[in-house]
């Protein structure tokens, strides 16, 4: 199980190579015509994917971190350094999310009067399309490889990619006479920057916390109460290492078992938790009843 685990740690990391590549070509080209171009929105969107590009970083050393085996003083590996790593990348986002609006902000207080050159919408478009691909093949990976990581990665390119679309409307807008529109663009994506930032934030600080999703608590529990040995549950916990889940559980078992068939149930929750449903280690504690 946990060298399977490495395995996905390392097809994760050839996810967060195609985003950091794709983030950095897309940044610069809608930096240099947003400039060119005069538009605020498609500077924005590029400032956007240079949070993406920094956040991919950071997300990749993450899991680079993740995969270094256990040591005298991180016993239980350092499978968390990926959700350290989301935290990391969440106050960058958050950081240049500030910026995108605090300019924005400002250029409509003093009053845009020049529309964007229209090669920025083309521009955007196709930024636009690009980063649709690259979700679907990020979301691809993260079923594959059962990994958050990924499938919050994929999350963040199809938003990316609704950025820019909402970027072009509002850089043809201000071709109709509405110059103000781009900067109110600006506006709406340095919101959605800070708004992803902080769902980031929220989803890492859970996970350090030792917080856990209570259905997928349920569903564990409906799993062991089926195994035959198996008269009740006096308690379940479950936490996470990373994108590894660790159930610590303590099951009833007839006080006539002798320890061997105690133990025998006890293999079978492990097995069942592990192996229908993926969790990484399972802690299973056996009390008479």
């Amino acid at each position: 199980m946990e060298q399977q685990k490495y395995l996905e740690l390392k097809k994760g990391e050839q996810g967060a190579i195609i985003s950091i590549i794709a983030y950095l070509c897309l940044a610069t080209l809608k930096l240099i015509i947003g400039y060119a171009a005069h538009s605020e929105a498609l500077t924005a969107d590029g400032l956007n994917n240079t949070t993406d590009v920094l956040a991919s970083i950071v997300v990749l050393v993450g899991l680079k971190l993740s995969q270094k085996p256990a040591d005298h003083d991180h016993p239980y590996g350092h499978w968390k350094s990926e959700t350290v790593a989301s935290m990391i990348s969440s106050f960058i986002m958050m950081a240049i999310g500030l910026r995108v609006l605090y300019e924005a902000f400002t250029s409509v207080i003093n009053g845009k009067t020049t529309a964007p050159d229209p090669i920025a919408a083309i521009t955007g478009l196709f930024c636009a399309v690009v980063m649709y691909f690259v979700y679907r093949y990020n979301k691809k990976l993260a079923k594959e490889i059962r990994s958050q990581a990924v499938m919050a990665a994929a999350k963040d390119n199809l938003s990316d990619a609704w950025v820019s679309v909402g970027t072009v409307i509002g850089i043809l807008g201000a071709q109709f006479h509405l110059p103000w529109l781009d900067p109110v663009t600006a506006i709406i994506v340095g919101f959605l920057i800070c708004h992803t930032a902080w769902d980031i934030f929220r989803d890492a600080s859970h996970t350090l916390t030792d917080g856990f999703d209570d259905q997928e608590i349920n569903v564990y529990r409906e799993a062991i109460q089926k195994i035959p040995g198996v008269k009740g549950i006096s308690d379940i916990k479950a936490r996470n290492y990373g994108n590894n889940a660790v159930v610590d559980v303590v099951i009833l078992v007839n006080s006539n078992l002798n320890i061997r068939d105690a133990h025998d149930v006890a293999t079978r929750v492990e097995s069942v938790l592990m192996d229908e449903h993926g969790v990484f280690d399972v802690n299973v504690h056996v009390e008479p009843n």
